[in-house]
């Protein structure tokens, strides 16, 4: 594709230590000039030596975290050996499809033992070949593109090889955990409960066949039909499933009774409620439908977001219905948040026109509040336009590399991400699968360096967003969006390594949840710059 001409902003000079976003005017503070000089130091002398560094930076948020793809392969080994499971290979099938090599699943034990060629998953501690081949099928592990099977395909083969509703207080437990290693606050993670019922309703009732092509249906009567069906009666079903989760994760961590609780019960979560794009129209819509009612009456439920390989059929084949159900759901449930997976596509995965609307549909017809991966923008049709536009409606892009590269192959200068900045759209570092990808967010951050060429202004600009795009609740510490210079005037002192909020401040952060988070990071963010470079690795 012909190289476009930007002319929105500036071009920005890669040896600056400012961000291409943030204000080049702004004055550095010398905890910044320190920690951007750690940095540049660590990226010269390594990957190794970045990761050191950075694992100790303040990052505030993960706002894109699958649950189960969140969860190690070793993890999963060690409960399919306590709930005693069984491993079995993975069919081709018939006609025979391309499964990669070894590859194995986890199935149900019958009766007193495992299947007909099964064996029990316990096999595993005894025998490291059967071991490693459960690692290598959970996840990306020791993978190589063999003919009929890429990362694309192995990426999503390991979620139904290692199932996912068995042990979500565990799962959470393990994230949470890990996050709090790495110097973050905040965990908006994808989740979908139990929707077995809400399915058999959609059914009962149908979906009416369009007239003429490209016909809506009544989606006002559709809701109403499905919520007088007992719809309305998963929401307490699927809260409790939610509620249920965390209460579990809070008691593996002593959260309650320990005078000096573990650091990953500081790690603060909310849910984002993950509907399922790959099936029947009926479906789809009585789950999205399920999801809003859900966050509108449980105030832990903080989003809901549309997930499944975007380039699938149905996915494709119904895209636009879908964002016509969410066009609909947003005017009936206006204070419902939405993040979107849209434009999760590359050239030669689908036909060139399929690469030319997703981003554009998340955002005008779905109202997505932020996008994730969105690695086709430059693809749509007026990608110059769709950029501006992102960027006036403050719409941030999570930003997936390690993801981006093995389930499509983008990397490096392939990327869109220096696009994006460009056109000033804000953005923020996730994470998408750490588990699936074997990857954590101090791994995205070397890699956003290494391979972006993003430097620790860059790094910590992707820290603030992260909260400020956040679904948590109340106000914001800043007085404008996506500009980090002036906080709220109770909040405005200076904030440095020993700062306590004063007490207008204080019951400003009490009553408004996102606020205090950011108030929070910019105190970490003093502490690491205070101390950035000074403690060699």
């Amino acid at each position: 594709m012909a190289r476009m001409q930007w002319s929105v902003v500036p071009v920005c000079v890669a040896a600056m230590a400012v961000s291409c976003v943030a204000s080049t005017a702004q004055k550095l503070t010398a905890g910044e000039v320190r920690a951007a000089h750690a940095v540049d130091v660590a990226k010269k002398q390594g990957e190794p030596e970045l990761y050191a560094l950075l694992k100790t930076m303040p990052k505030g948020a993960d706002l894109h975290m699958h649950l189960s793809g969140a969860v190690y392969a070793e993890t999963f080994i060690a409960e399919a050996v306590k709930q005693g499971l069984c491993v079995a290979a993975v069919s081709a099938g018939t006609p025979a499809v391309p499964v990669g090599q070894g590859a194995v699943k986890l199935v149900s034990a019958e009766g007193k033992g495992c299947p007909k060629d099964a064996v029990p998953a316990s096999e595993a501690m005894k025998n490291q070949e059967l071991y490693d081949a459960m690692v290598d099928s959970f996840s990306m592990r020791a993978f190589v593109p063999t003919q009929g099977i890429n990362g694309h395909d192995q990426f999503f083969a390991t979620f139904a090889r290692f199932g996912a509703d068995r042990d979500a207080g565990d799962w959470l437990d393990e994230v949470a955990t890990r996050a709090a290693t790495q110097n973050e606050q905040y965990l908006e993670i994808m989740q979908t409960p139990p929707f077995g019922h809400a399915i058999s309703i959609a059914k009962t009732i149908g979906w009416p066949e369009p007239k003429f092509p490209g016909e809506m249906p009544d989606f006002a009567k559709l809701r109403d039909a499905l919520l007088a069906g007992g719809l309305r009666d998963e929401v307490a079903v699927d809260s409790k499933a939610f509620a249920d989760a965390k209460t579990a994760q809070r008691r593996m961590e002593d959260c309650d009774a320990q005078a000096h609780a573990n650091p990953a019960c500081k790690v603060k979560i909310h849910w984002l409620y993950q509907v399922l794009r790959g099936f029947a129209p009926q479906q789809v819509f009585a789950q999205t439908l399920l999801g809003f009612e859900v966050a509108i009456a449980d105030p832990d439920v903080v989003g809901i977001n549309f997930v499944m390989a975007e380039d699938g059929r149905v996915s494709m084949q119904d895209y636009h219905l879908q964002m016509k159900m969410l066009e609909y759901l947003h005017s009936v449930y206006p204070k419902v948040h939405i993040t979107l997976h849209a434009g999760e596509i590359a050239p030669g995965l689908v036909p060139p026109a399929g690469l030319t609307f997703h981003i554009r549909e998340a955002v005008e017809l779905g109202h997505a509040e932020r996008i994730g991966h969105g690695v086709d923008v430059l693809y749509e049709d007026r990608p110059e336009e769709l950029l501006k536009e992102m960027a006036a409606k403050h719409i941030s892009l999570e930003l997936n590399l390690t993801s981006n590269d093995v389930i499509l192959g983008v990397k490096g200068s392939d990327h869109p991400l220096a696009a994006y900045r460009a056109a000033h759209v804000p953005y923020s570092i996730c994470t998408d699968d750490e588990g699936v990808s074997r990857i954590d967010l101090t791994h995205e951050y070397v890699r956003a360096v290494m391979e972006q060429h993003l430097e620790y202004a860059d790094l910590k600009q992707s820290a603030r967003t992260s909260l400020e795009h956040s679904f948590m609740p109340g106000k914001s510490l800043w007085t404008a969006e996506d500009r980090y210079t002036q906080r709220v005037g109770a909040c405005s002192a200076t904030i440095t390594e020993k700062s306590e909020p004063s007490a207008g401040c204080a019951s400003f952060l009490n009553a408004n949840e996102k606020a205090a988070a950011q108030w929070e990071l910019e105190h970490r963010l003093a502490i690491f710059e205070g101390h950035a470079g000074s403690v060699s690795h």
